[in-house]
Parts: C-alpha cells; sequence; structure tokens
C-alpha cells in the first residue's frame, strides 16, 4: 500500500491546512519546545479504500528529520475487520490506530508525539472532518471519474 503526502497532490491545500501544535517552553506536554507538523499522507493504490491516514510528524527544531508517523483510521474495528483480506483482530486494531507506523522512522519523541494525537489532534473534532474531507479529495484524484458512485465517493 503506497502512501502519498497530501502536498504532492494539493499543496496549495497542504500548505493552508496542515495541522501544527506549538509546544511552548513551560508546557505541560513532555516534547521540546517548538512547532509540531502533522504531514498528511493517504493511500494512492487504485481501489484501496481503507480510510486511514498517516501523519508525518516534523518539528521546527529539526526540520529534516520525521520525529514520527502516527497512522490513524477512523472507521470503527469491524470496518477494518472486514476490509483486510488478511490478518488478525489484532491486525485490524493496528490498522485504526492510532498507532506508531511499524517500519516507519521514530525518535526519542514519537511516543510522546503519539500521546499528543491521540490527547489533543483527534479530540478535535472539526480537524477530524477536515482529515476525512482530504481523504475523500485525494481518492477522488486518484480514482478519478471511476471513483464517483451515487452522487458520492466510492
Amino acid at each position: 500500500m503506497p502512501f502519498r503526502y497530501l502536498y504532492d497532490v494539493f499543496p496549495v491545500l497542504a500548505e493552508r491546512e496542515t495541522r501544527t501544535i506549538t509546544i511552548l517552553e513551560n508546557s505541560t506536554v513532555r516534547l521540546p519546545p517548538g512547532e509540531y507538523a502533522f504531514c498528511e499522507m493517504f493511500c494512492d493504490e487504485k481501489g484501496c479504500d481503507c480510510r486511514r491516514v498517516f501523519f508525518t510528524v516534523r518539528a521546527s527544531f529539526a526540520p529534516e528529520q520525521i520525529q514520527a508517523v502516527v497512522a490513524w483510521g477512523w472507521e470503527d474495528i469491524d470496518f477494518y475487520n472486514k476490509w483486510m483480506k488478511y490478518g488478525t483482530p489484532a491486525d485490524a486494531i493496528e490498522l485504526q490506530g492510532p498507532v506508531l507506523n511499524m517500519g516507519s522512522p521514530e525518535t526519542r519523541l514519537s511516543d510522546e508525539i503519539l500521546k499528543l494525537t491521540k490527547e489533543v489532534l483527534l479530540k478535535d473534532s472539526e480537524y477530524v472532518e477536515r482529515v476525512k474531507r482530504h481523504y475523500q479529495m485525494f481518492r477522488f484524484k486518484i480514482e478519478g471519474s471511476r471513483g464517483k458512485r451515487k452522487g458520492r465517493l466510492f
């Protein structure tokens, strides 16, 4: 399942709507002060409808280094149990997440970034809806006209 940055497909949108979280000097969050950008990546495999996003997280104090990659699927666990062709219920839990993506770069900050994702980013219902909208736009661009059925995507 190949993933591409939202920025690669919709650069203006990604520039405008990529979420950043600023950690201040005296914050209770156990991360170094700075801005943390949550860059969205989506699957670009034709015919896939995994309903997942990968947040590649970079920090202002080390912009070239990926601090963590958090995978998250917004559907319920039954969706992922049905969607995956092979695997176990534990695999479905990994697909739903949020989890640190196995095999992606990690740093000493990754666990705290995962916690920040769960406690701040994904608690923002407006942001969650924005991610879902980005996903739909991305999938439509990948699928082209064949991705539109009965007035909605997929």
